[in-house]
């Protein structure tokens, strides 16, 4: 086998994008020789330790997984234990510095879901989706010490017709984003190098970390711009509102006409339950129709199983 390959990445798009690299690694002529990702985090009512969807691929595949909390000296040393020609980055989530990347004689490579130089940053794929784009990318770079800043390598667009989620986006780029890079390591296998990439153009803008806070609905938004950040924010951290003071998360909806003039109604307010529609609610432009929703502690709920247990929902006012 030829180019040696370490795959950086943590979340499940980033491991979707692994086990496809992992398939085709020998009809591309490279070998996935360790895998570097996140400390597992605990989670459950007991606080196990669980590995990122990366790292328990990797195990299950008996490669060499690295999980350290900081890039420093005793992780360099381990991860050139591996001897890798090429790093391939999606969703690591940290800076490489220069005494890190001397590791690889070829330097490395990142997804990046955007249409780079727009959307730089940790959460380019809710920012397409918040914005109501028309378009967005699967961009492969070159790794740069500035985040998002390096050569395109590839680039394939993607057309959004305002129905994708965030999950559903990120697993579209994932599989795309992976024959990308197959096609980049073939021809890096084959001649030794890394492909000439293309300087970024055009104004950049930059994402950041989600807060829970971000998704909470501003019912004086109009209903496109809500129903937007449902999509943009599924499946986390959620959008929610707060329902007899307690958060309720709204996971789809579809915005309606005001064909009634609801004008003298509060934005937020509860203004119908329609059995073969949805619930409907008010906002400072067009109504939200609301199809599945989540109370706090419950499973999602379509809106006719939520209203069953919540018979007096319509005339509340939304916070």
């Amino acid at each position: 086998m030829g180019l040696r390959i370490l795959y950086a990445g943590s979340p499940e798009p980033a491991c979707e994008t692994l086990k496809l690299l992992f398939e085709n690694q020998n009809k591309y002529g490279f070998e996935i020789v360790g895998v570097l990702s996140n400390p597992p985090s605990a989670k459950g009512r007991h606080k196990d330790l669980i590995p990122t969807p990366v790292a328990a691929f990797a195990q299950e595949k008996n490669l060499p997984v690295f999980t350290p909390e900081h890039l420093d000296a005793a992780a360099r040393e381990e991860v050139s234990q591996v001897k890798a020609d090429l790093l391939v980055c999606f969703a690591y989530g940290h800076i490489f510095g220069p005494k890190f990347m001397a590791l690889f004689k070829l330097g490395g490579i990142n997804l990046h879901p955007s249409l780079l130089p727009k959307y730089r940053g940790c959460s380019p794929v809710p920012a397409a989706i918040l914005n109501q784009d028309n378009q967005t990318a699967v961009t492969i770079q070159t790794l740069s010490p500035k985040m998002d800043e390096g050569d395109i390598l590839a680039q394939t667009i993607i057309d959004l017709n305002k129905s994708e989620t965030s999950e559903s986006l990120l697993h579209e780029s994932a599989v795309i984003g992976a024959e990308l890079i197959c096609n980049i390591l073939k021809t890096t296998s084959e001649k030794n190098i890394l492909p000439q990439g293309k300087k970024q153009e055009g104004q950049a803008s930059y994402t950041g970390l989600i807060s829970k806070n971000d998704a909470k609905i501003n019912w004086s938004e109009s209903a496109a711009s809500i129903e937007a950040k449902i999509r943009a924010y599924f499946p986390e951290p959620g959008c929610w509102t707060s329902f007899n003071n307690e958060p309720l998360k709204l996971l789809k909806a579809e915005v309606i006409p005001d064909t009634q003039n609801y004008q003298d109604k509060e934005n937020g307010q509860v203004l119908d339950y329609i059995k073969n529609q949805g619930i409907i609610i008010k906002t400072g432009k067009d109504l939200l129709c609301v199809k599945k929703l989540q109370r706090q502690g419950k499973n999602p709920m379509e809106y006719k199983d939520f209203m069953n247990g919540a018979r007096n929902f319509v005339g509340t006012i939304l916070q």
